[in-house]
């Protein structure tokens, strides 16, 4: 029988006792036929092979609230004088080889040197975009910062980073991070894996961060579904003052919609949320599915427009862009 390596514990509603699931959702698993299928329709767009970035050198703390753009889904956030980075990755590569894999098209936009105290890091879930263990060493080693991650991948982290601080929750639990801030795990339409044989084995999730400086949420990676989760975080939580959503990595649909949103799923979710800014993430990093560089920077403009959604209040999130939330909106630094 099966066993999993990573967390054992009561069924739920969204674990069967082997692996987690994503309850009334399409399916997130996809087979080697499917992908063979996607990867030989050959309709995937050139990148750029490099993007020029001016990094920033963010501030030691910030008594409001501050977002400047690394790259990918990592995101430094500065609120109320506490320093939280999602998902960290510096590494050259997002994957298990140095040699191979997907490569940054853009640096980072904050160099490693420069990264202010470093109090949390929020790691949503195991795929190597998003959780990057060479990078999470670095962090250990220089800031000790605590991590906080979903149910299983404290197992993970634990077989590279024994001596971490380090809090697992489910979705809905919530952690205190410090400076009169908390963090809640929400829930997120994706799935995990590290290998071959663990898919699902470790839970994925989004972060709901309350600061008295503004509520911040973090999508992680999800796709969009029935909206449902979307408007259950809304009733739960509020309405975040920003909203840190994923626009890029989205074709082929019939690959990646169970999966990842594309823009015009991003909008319908800050209008779930009820979001009063919204920074696009996860685009233009790494070349993971088919869509150019720029469609989404494209795409999220026509989906404010049909939205009648102000371009200000959903901006495309650049490396080393710097945003500051002051309530009327992110003013790029």
């Amino acid at each position: 029988m099966a066993e999993n390596p990573y967390y054992a514990g009561p069924v739920s509603d969204h674990f069967d006792g082997l692996r987690f699931f994503n309850p009334g959702e399409a399916e997130t698993d996809r087979s080697l036929g499917q992908v063979v299928r996607w990867k030989l329709a050959g309709a995937a767009e050139r990148w750029p092979h490099a993007m020029p970035v001016t990094t920033a050198k963010p501030d030691a703390r910030v008594a409001g609230l501050r977002v400047t753009m690394v790259g990918h889904a990592t995101v430094l956030i500065q609120a109320a004088g506490l320093n939280i980075l999602t998902d960290p990755l510096w590494s050259r590569r997002a994957s298990p080889l140095s040699f191979a894999g997907p490569g940054r098209v853009t640096p980072p936009g904050i160099d490693f040197a420069d990264l202010p105290p470093i109090d949390a890091v929020l790691v949503s879930h195991n795929h190597y975009d998003h959780m990057d263990v060479p990078t999470l060493r670095r962090l250990h080693a220089a800031h000790d910062p605590l991590m906080v991650v979903p149910l299983g991948n404290d197992a993970i982290l634990r077989k590279h980073l024994p001596t971490a601080r380090m809090a697992t929750g489910d979705w809905h639990d919530r952690i205190k991070l410090g400076h009169g801030a908390s963090t809640a795990l929400t829930r997120a339409n994706h799935w995990s894996a590290r290998g071959i044989g663990d898919r699902r084995m470790a839970l994925w999730a989004g972060f709901w961060i309350d600061t008295p400086a503004g509520s911040i949420w973090f999508a992680g990676d999800t796709g969009y579904g029935d909206g449902a989760i979307f408007r259950d975080m809304r009733a739960r939580y509020g309405a975040p003052d920003v909203a840190l959503i994923p626009i890029g990595a989205y074709e082929p649909r019939w690959f990646m919609a169970a999966q990842h949103v594309d823009p015009d799923e991003a909008v319908r979710i800050m209008q779930d949320l009820g979001a009063v800014h919204a920074l696009g993430i996860h685009w233009g990093t790494f070349r993971l599915t088919d869509e150019s560089r720029d469609a989404p920077l494209v795409a999220l403009d026509a989906a404010l427009a049909r939205a009648g959604i102000a371009p200000h209040r959903f901006v495309a999130a650049q490396p080393g862009g710097c945003y500051a939330f002051d309530g009327a909106g992110p003013a790029r630094r």
